[in-house]
């Protein structure tokens, strides 16, 4: 068995004790890694953080996005109920007429407003219209605003 010999990183002090020196620099660099702060949460509940209306506004807009996605196929499963014959469309106006049937269009209806309104805040924020911190607020709360008062407009004139 060859002999090999042990490379330490402790240094001898004058007493004889040794003492660790930290790893190796490895062309130029440290190899120390940082001690993990304990004092972080481990869980973080999400409920309880005050959340900024921007953000609130953003993770909504990404929600409806997904919303459309899906729903799309039902409302697509609508109109070629109604495209297929006359009592396909009966049977697709029965469809909507009932509490499910309305509440789904609805919130497709909510979702594409919101997504719109949202879209177009985009818009603008490419032209550097409300892209400040102050901006970015009103943005946010006047897309909810817009919003509210679109869908509600629309679903009084569709029932």
């Amino acid at each position: 068995m060859p002999h090999t010999q042990r490379v330490t990183l402790d240094r001898v002090t004058a007493d004889g004790s040794s003492v660790w020196q930290g790893p190796p620099r490895l062309f130029g660099l440290n190899l120390e890694t940082e001690v993990m702060k304990t004092d972080r949460p481990v869980n973080l509940n999400l409920f309880a953080m005050s959340w900024p209306i921007m953000a609130i506004a953003s993770i909504t807009h990404r929600i409806t996005g997904v919303v459309l996605f899906v729903g799309v196929a039902f409302a697509l499963y609508a109109l070629d109920l109604a495209m297929s014959s006359p009592a396909g469309f009966a049977e697709a106006a029965a469809l909507v007429r009932e509490p499910f049937g309305m509440l789904v269009f609805f919130g497709l209806l909510l979702a594409l407003v919101y997504h719109v309104v949202a879209g177009i805040k985009h818009l603008l924020l490419d032209f550097h219209h409300g892209d400040t911190l102050e901006g970015a607020r009103m943005g946010a709360i006047l897309t909810i605003v817009v919003t509210i008062v679109v869908t509600a407009v629309l679903g009084v004139m569709l029932w």
